[in-house]
């Protein structure tokens, strides 16, 4: 009787379980059974890993096999088990030493030849299996990038079953030859879902043509949603911006992802992650350092925005989202059971999808912005246009956008039209992203020292109790806020918010605390009604 096992790891949402592959030889009629709960393309790779075995030059055992996925109560899915598959069959087989592939993790989808293709999803199986203790990984060569971004684990790379036999042997390697020179790389057809590229809202509208990136100096005017944009991404807060069409809403949105500062070592594993279980990571940036962009199409539902679909839930919008921008354009014409799906996210920066098999935790730490037009036909807050709307379908199409969600948004910003001067230029063009990057940069340094200890980095993160209690603003600060909140224009959630922003505000001065203008301004930009609070570019 021959016994090995290999290890791969199973992936639930975007945490891995590592998964034990036993294989078992016993005499009897030729069989290849595989059992502990896997998937249709699992059980299809008794043909694959057969087929890539023989012609991989080594002898298919006719004997009773059986392969066992432990633990057995876990789901598995995918193609990833391929390799280990392979290994533990060799392995039982004895052409394989199997003390020599006991403790390896191999992760890879097997091609008939022997070619060891791309999967999705290494860099969290890599993660997993280093929580787990394990040392050795071994996964395909276009993927090896990526899984060497975990510390403390050695990587193989390979390109074929082949190689990895001569390796495992220590037998001469053999020389797999590139095919398809001059065309895409077929073997990365599976890193990519179809329909998950620029089309998909995962990129700016302005960035993807060629030779031109985004830039705040292209947008006209609006020196006041301007600042609300900078002082959302000091600070992590949430932001609507109301106008008519045409006044720039959309250009500023699609900018803020370059306003914010780049992603930390631990914040770019986050976004690689979930971005590499969802399909989405290009190939060849095995490391996401930028602050990712999403934005979902109107007609989203539920399930796109917060994640789902058949089996196990995938990743949704708030997901792809993680520690970057989440545009949602035209803002109330998206259902309102889709839209209110967003409250818990938006408060405990991640989402729970539970479905019958399983539920999972998502990270879904973003920063929301809204744009919304004032009625359905946008002519409402225009002076001298005709608007057509009745005051009842004014009220309905605004209502869409939920009490309870909108408590949430820190900024609600009026976009106006812009101008015939600032149109053509002749106000003078804005300030550049770079300028306006610089300032968030020292705003989130100075909410980081002050921060320093706490599980908190942004001025956004931090509960009310110790912005009350601890983090005190000037003495007198508050009369203002305390009268909203006495009048009804406040909630408590809405007073936290507004010392947060008001945190933010004296960050880009470089105050030490928020004094009465910083809250001023929170308050103006929070409620809307004008309170005379400086708000020009050099104000703060």
């Amino acid at each position: 009787m021959g016994y090995a096992r290999a290890c791969s790891v199973a992936l639930v949402g975007v945490e891995g379980v590592v998964v034990e592959v036993q294989a078992d030889l016993e005499p009897g009629v030729a069989a290849f059974t595989l059992v502990g709960l896997p998937d249709k393309s699992l059980i299809e790779s008794r043909d694959r890993v057969r087929a890539a075995v023989v012609n991989s030059g080594a002898e298919w055992p006719q004997k009773k096999l059986t392969v066992g996925l432990s633990p057995a109560s876990v789901p598995k899915s995918g193609s990833g088990f391929d390799l280990a598959v392979a290994c533990a069959v060799l392995g039982a087989a004895e052409r394989l030493d199997p003390a020599a592939i006991a403790d390896v993790v191999m992760i890879g989808e097997l091609g008939l030849d022997g070619r060891v293709r791309p999967v999705r999803g290494v860099l969290p199986a890599v993660l997993a299996a280093a929580e787990a203790g394990y040392q050795q990984v071994v996964v395909p060569e276009q993927t090896a990038g990526e899984a060497a971004l975990v510390p403390g684990v050695s990587v193989l790379g390979v390109r074929s079953l082949r190689q990895l036999i001569a390796i495992l042997c220590d037998e001469p390697v053999p020389d797999e030859p590139v095919d398809g020179r001059g065309r895409p790389d077929a073997m990365l057809a599976g890193l990519m879902v179809p329909g998950t590229g620029l089309g998909a809202g995962l990129a700016p509208a302005s960035s993807r043509g060629e030779g031109h990136i985004p830039d705040l100096a292209d947008v006209a005017g609006q020196p006041r949603p301007r600042k609300a944009l900078e002082v959302a991404a000091a600070g992590g807060h949430h932001l609507l911006f109301s106008g008519p069409p045409g006044a720039g809403k959309t250009m500023l949105a699609e900018r803020l992802s370059a306003v914010l500062p780049p992603l930390t070592r631990q914040e770019s594993l986050e976004v690689t992650a979930v971005h590499s279980v969802a399909g989405i990571l290009p190939p060849g940036e095995p490391l996401v350092s930028r602050a990712p962009y999403c934005a979902p199409h109107h007609s989203a539902t539920m399930q796109s925005l917060v994640g789902g679909g058949n089996g196990m839930p995938r990743p949704g919008a708030v997901s792809l989202a993680h520690r970057g921008v989440l545009f949602l354009d035209e803002a109330p014409e998206f259902s309102g059971k889709a839209l209110d799906a967003l409250r818990q996210p938006l408060e405990s920066g991640h989402v729970v999808v539970a479905r019958a098999a399983g539920v999972v935790r998502l990270p879904a730490r973003f920063l929301m912005v809204l744009a919304a037009n004032p009625c359905p036909c946008g002519r409402h807050s225009l002076t001298g246009a005709e608007c057509e709307c009745p005051p009842s379908v004014v009220r309905r199409y605004q209502a869409r956008l939920s009490g309870p969600l909108l408590d949430r948004v820190d900024l609600r910003v009026e976009v106006e039209p812009v101008d015939r001067a600032d149109l053509l230029e002749q106000g003078g063009r804005g300030e550049s992203t770079a300028v306006v990057a610089a300032r968030v940069r020292e705003a989130r340094a100075r909410a980081a020292e002050r921060l320093a200890g706490t599980p908190w980095t942004t001025n956004s993160e931090v509960p009310g109790h110790e912005l009350r209690t601890r983090l005190l603003a000037a003495p007198g600060a508050l009369a203002a806020a305390e009268r909203d909140l006495e009048r009804g224009l406040l909630t408590a959630r809405g007073l936290d918010r507004v010392l947060r922003v008001a945190w933010t505000v004296a960050d880009l001065r470089g105050a030490p605390r928020p004094e009465d203008r910083d809250i001023a301004v929170a308050l103006e930009l929070r409620t809307g009604i004008q309170r005379g609070a400086p708000m020009e570019m050099g104000a703060l």
